[in-house]
């Protein structure tokens, strides 16, 4: 399977090279189904580039999975047969386990509490440099929302509804943890696979924001959404450090200023696209939103942050989250 993958992504980067050997640089980027606004901020990301290098860097996107799913990636960045890539924070644990505190359930307030962390530079620059030993290092963040539960058939409103329904959640150690304290059985996939799964009966259901309901469609086989929250993961926006390696001083600094330039792009437009995609889940698909009370699952996930302690970087990052929600 791997060997096939690679053959793939050798087949379409080549194209890419071919067609863009006239440009210095050529920035090959792939990703897999993404909601519109972070397409958009991806799309944003090469026009700003393009501008601030006057066209002496450019990029190439490989979108909608056409290389696989968010891991494989990862490791086409690490092959070096990838410049840049887009993924879940989730993801990313497995390959820097700092990463691992975003998943830590209801570790944002707000999504002003969320913006307000992602923008300091002093918080995710250690984070987004956590991986550079394994050869890929973080440019910035897109707003992924909320994330909760859906379900195909039972309906979630207490932590004891989820006892014992299999649960599908990102490739994530502490994704894992907290669905399991929760009394749920977690079984980690890639998103490509929920829909059927969810369709033959393998998954009860999943957990993740409402434009898995849309853009993956599985408002077509879950029709209950939970509004619990339980965690704000951001995306991440790589980029293999051979790459960085490679470019000027003036292009490192484009690239960077771009990156965090689509942030802001980004951010105006994802809650009124949030908004949308409920409401087509709603009239469209027929889904119902659930509001339960959030503070009994609260409860039930607080022994993961006594265990969190036992980790001195990761609750190091935790602690400076936490500092900047009370400092407002």
């Amino acid at each position: 399977m791997k060997t096939k993958l690679f053959t793939t992504a050798l087949t379409l980067i080549s194209l890419g090279l071919a067609s863009a050997s006239a440009y210095a640089e050529n920035l090959r980027f792939g990703y897999a189904s993404n909601a519109t606004p972070t397409v958009e901020a991806m799309k944003k990301f090469a026009e700003l580039v393009d501008q601030k290098t006057k066209g002496d860097v450019t990029v190439t996107f490989f979108p909608d999975s056409q290389l696989g799913g968010e891991r494989e990636m990862v490791e086409l960045l690490q092959a070096g047969l990838l410049d840049m890539t887009k993924v879940s924070g989730g993801l990313m644990e497995s390959f820097a386990p700092v990463y691992g505190v975003f998943s830590m359930p209801y570790l944002f307030d707000s999504q002003e509490h969320f913006y307000n962390v992602m923008d300091n530079s002093k918080i995710t620059t250690p984070i987004y440099e956590s991986s550079k030993g394994e050869g890929i290092l973080g440019l910035t963040y897109y707003d992924s929302g909320a994330r909760s539960f859906y379900t195909s058939e039972k309906i979630i409103r207490n932590v004891d509804d989820l006892k014992g329904l299999k649960i599908r959640v990102m490739q994530s150690p502490t994704s894992i943890k907290m669905v399991k304290m929760l009394g749920g059985s977690p079984i980690a996939m890639g998103q490509a696979d929920v829909y059927s799964s969810i369709q033959q009966g393998v998954l009860d259901g999943a957990e993740n924001n409402e434009f898995a309901l849309t853009i993956a469609r599985h408002a077509e086989v879950a029709k209950h959404y939970s509004y619990d929250v339980h965690s704000r993961v951001p995306d991440i926006v790589l980029i293999s450090k051979a790459t960085m390696d490679r470019l000027t001083p003036d292009q490192r600094t484009a690239v960077e200023e771009a990156a965090k330039e689509s942030t802001e792009f980004q951010k105006k437009a994802w809650t009124k696209a949030v908004n949308d995609a409920k409401t087509m889940s709603e009239e469209k698909f027929g889904v119902t939103f659930y509001y339960p009370d959030v503070s009994e699952f609260q409860a039930a996930v607080q022994p993961m942050y006594e265990e969190l302690k036992s980790d001195p970087e990761k609750y190091k990052v935790y602690q400076a989250i936490r500092q900047q929600a009370e400092s407002k």
